[in-house]
């Protein structure tokens, strides 16, 4: 047997869901989209929590790709970094990007020092005390520092490490 659906204006029993809007549209000027507006206002919503979860797993999927994957010179510049060749340079500093843009990816396993206070204030103490004049400069094992972006080649001859 059916589900009866009552009016809780007048009290007045239907058979149907359907039957009850239908009354209420026609007596009570209660239209029944008020109910549909209502459902799909709650999917609307939860259509927008769904795009929203996958645009972050998007996001987060983009960046881990970015960050983690391997970059093409990576056994190169750790052989810079562990024969104690650094870089110091600054956030703001177009050459040093130059510098970084070189190796890419594996710029990330170079050992870099920033120079740069937050909003180009001056200069960190560590920067002023190794006398770092201008941006890039490159410091070797040897105590050797040249002030310019170096090829890929000259750090290479200067370090010993395989361009790989």
């Amino acid at each position: 047997m059916a589900e009866k659906t009552r009016c809780e204006i007048c009290n007045r029993t239907f058979k149907n869901h359907e039957g009850l809007e239908q009354h209420n549209a026609a007596m009570h000027g209660i239209k029944a989209e008020k109910n549909e507006e209502i459902k799909s206002g709650s999917s609307k919503s939860y259509m927008s929590y769904i795009i929203a979860i996958l645009i972050l797993l998007g996001a987060a999927y983009f960046f881990y790709n970015s960050y983690s994957s391997q970059g093409k010179y990576d056994s190169f510049a750790q052989c810079l970094t562990d024969s104690g060749a650094k870089m110091y340079g600054a956030y703001w500093c177009p050459h040093c990007q130059e510098q970084k843009d070189l190796l890419g990816k594996s710029w990330k396993k170079v050992k870099y020092i920033e120079c740069s206070l937050p909003n180009r204030g001056g200069q960190t103490e560590e920067c002023n005390k190794a006398g770092i004049e201008s941006y890039p400069t490159w410091e070797f094992a040897d105590g050797k520092r040249i002030d310019s972006v170096l090829s890929l080649e000259t750090l290479s001859a200067t370090t010993g490490c395989k361009i790989s």
